[in-house]
């Protein structure tokens, strides 16, 4: 199987949007994983992406700006709110590369209904807050419906980085999600412009939503990287 080139460009484009939407104020964090654990996670029919022999486990948080369709303005209040998700990274059997997510938490419960009847998404509606001042970002999050999770995070931002490494484009540059309805995987096509990354370090973490997720507890610091915002469009899933 020959793999799609990574790239922090997207390597298609989304000529016909189900929805538009802005992330803001968003930072990865990753940490390493023994890919063993991860696959049992994931559907038989995608293959990890593996960097380095490690599989990586991302916690990201973030806030979505101006959810809606495509032409249509935004909506006070329903179109704006913080999100958390739990991802990793995979591959499918013609060797595109794109996200798995094993949950994702929104403050907006038709935001959840929606996500999760169109997309098979696995979203929680969740209390959560998001505030940002100066270089300092704390995200805040209490999962009200399905399993037990939350999640505390303090992040300072560092400098833009002109030039990413191929490691930090592999971990950032995803314009394609996977999810899984019954026993048929799904996917859909994301587009936007590369990220423009800055440096981070996170100086608080203390959550359950990666043990929720059914993940091992990392202890380590994780490698961590802010973006303050990409305009993003999304395609219908659409069967592999």
């Amino acid at each position: 199987m020959i793999l799609e080139p990574l790239s922090a460009a997207p390597p298609h484009r989304v000529a016909r949007p189900l929805m538009r939407q802005s992330w803001r104020d968003l930072t990865f964090l990753r940490w390493r994983c023994d890919p063993a654990i991860v696959r049992r996670l994931i559907p038989r029919d995608l293959d990890l992406d593996c960097y380095d022999g490690s599989a990586w486990i991302g916690l990201v948080p973030f806030y979505i700006s101006g959810l809606t369709l495509p032409g249509a303005p935004a909506i006070p209040w329903l179109s704006h709110f913080p999100e958390t998700n739990v991802r990793t990274y995979v591959v499918d059997r013609q060797g595109l590369r794109g996200t798995w997510f094993f949950s994702l938490d929104a403050a907006r419960l038709p935001a959840v209904v929606g996500a999760r009847a169109g997309y098979a998404l696995p979203y929680f509606w969740a209390h959560m807050a998001l505030h940002r001042r100066a270089d300092v970002v704390r995200y805040w999050s209490r999962r009200i419906a399905g399993p037990p999770a939350a999640s505390e995070i303090d992040v300072t931002v560092g400098p833009p980085i002109a030039n990413p490494s191929e490691l930090e484009i592999f971990l950032t540059a995803r314009f394609r999600l996977y999810a899984q309805r019954s026993s048929r995987i799904l996917k859909a096509d994301v587009e936007h412009p590369p990220w423009p990354l800055r440096e981070a370090r996170a100086t608080r973490i203390d959550e359950t939503l990666v043990r929720a997720a059914g993940l091992p507890r990392f202890t380590e610091e994780p490698l961590a990287h802010f973006s303050a915002r990409v305009d993003v469009l999304v395609a219908a899933p659409q069967r592999t």
